[in-house]
């Protein structure tokens, strides 16, 4: 091997110098006529560096005539091996030699990143009680029930170990203990968008550009839901114990949904604007009040928690709650747009809104008006309803996208 390494370095060597000497006797039997020929002028920079060459006469070839003599010493021994295709296939021998180089020390560099992957991972399993239970045969909302809700472990290891890298903001689905980024729980199995509000007020929550339910191929709708979004807060219930909660807002946007029902129920809304809607079939049925829950709404804060906003994604169900007993959460705007659902209903229940605009939205699925797909139920109080170019239209389920 080092022998060969000797033997291209002299090659090297040889057919740079006598490149060079070619030169050198051109430029002392022409003078300056092959720099005139190759038009440069004067006044540049290739003319000054070959310039003192050519004043050097033969003396410039002496140093070019030793060092050839030293690289054909270095090769003596394969002297034989000098022969024109020798020396004009030597740039097609170095390519291929650096070829083989570079593919040699990528295959390391590929086997080195895989066997780092593999580490990785075995001390992220070993480390991570989730992935143990997971391992162990639990199912992920048990594993996610040990580690979250009854146990010494807090949601902060599931998201540090199990959940590294997951995001509201990129459109990743999972359980959101709002306003953090970071999702509490998620499982391959488990597609669901899901927000827990709780005590801390947010700014804006924004979903759009979203499908949803059974609408694109191969999904499911979670086991015993019926709905795929659900907005509000959630029902009292005595097995588990839970306080009835509430979702307050100062403003709640319904843009361009298409669902197959959308129900809004036991909610107080101040202002309540209908307006472009068509349906297969609908009933508004909400009340008139003048009480203080039906008043204007606005939510501050203070140093209240960052936006979150999701679009362009996919998921089996979009959940936004108030998710802690007897604890009524908050959010300044809520807004949801440009969102295709199929295979369950919208259902946006126990509000308390400043302002609710629910606009430009295709609801039905069963093609019979008399099935009423869009219901504004006779639990929601109102200060104002605005009840404008809202149509009722048969509406086949919506198609499923590839």
């Amino acid at each position: 091997m080092i022998e060969k390494i000797f033997r291209w370095i002299g090659f090297s060597l040889g057919y740079v110098l006598i490149t060079v000497g070619i030169l050198c006797t051109l430029f002392i039997l022409y003078g300056t006529q092959p720099l005139q020929l190759l038009e440069f002028p004067e006044s540049s920079i290739a003319y000054s560096l070959v310039l003192p060459v050519i004043k050097t006469g033969v003396q410039g070839l002496i140093p070019s005539t030793i060092s050839l003599l030293v690289g054909l010493f270095i090769f003596r021994s394969s002297i034989k091996k000098l022969t024109p295709r020798a020396v004009f296939r030597f740039p097609i021998i170095v390519f291929r030699g650096a070829k083989r180089f570079r593919n040699w020390f990528l295959e390391k560099v590929d086997y080195l990143q895989s066997e780092s992957e593999k580490w990785k991972r075995v001390f992220q399993v070993l480390r991570s009680p989730y992935s143990l239970l997971r391992a162990m045969g639990f199912s992920p909302q048990m594993a996610a029930s040990f580690l979250i809700a009854g146990s010494t472990v807090g949601s902060a290891v599931v998201v540090n170990e199990a959940l590294e890298g997951r995001s509201f903001a990129r459109g990743d689905s999972g359980i959101y203990a709002a306003p953090s980024d970071a999702p509490v729980f998620y499982d391959e199995e488990f597609n669901t968008l899901r927000v827990d509000l709780g005590t801390t007020s947010v700014g804006l929550i924004e979903v759009s550009s979203t499908t949803l339910g059974t609408a694109y191929a191969n999904s499911t709708l979670p086991s015993n839901e019926s709905n795929v979004i659900i907005v509000g807060g959630l029902p009292a219930s005595s097995n588990p114990t839970f306080n009835e909660t509430y979702l307050i807002a100062g403003t709640i946007i319904l843009d361009r949904l298409r669902c197959q029902t959308l129900t809004i129920e036991h909610s107080k809304v101040n202002k309540l604007i209908v307006r472009g809607n068509s349906s297969d079939g609908q009933s508004f049925s909400a009340v008139p009040s003048s009480g203080i829950d039906v008043r204007m709404r606005g939510v501050n804060g203070g140093n209240r928690a960052d936006d979150m906003i999701s679009t362009d994604s996919y998921f089996d169900q979009l959940k936004i709650n108030s998710a802690a007993s007897g604890v009524n959460s908050a959010v300044d705007v809520l807004k949801l747009s440009n969102i295709y659902s199929r295979g369950g209903g919208c259902l946006i229940s126990r509000v308390l809104a400043g302002t609710m605009e629910i606009t430009l939205n295709e609801v039905g699925g069963d093609s019979d008006l008399a099935t009423k797909d869009f219901q504004i139920k006779d639990t929601v109080l109102y200060k104002s309803f605005t009840n404008d170019s809202n149509y009722e239209i048969v509406t086949a389920a919506p198609a499923v996208i590839p």
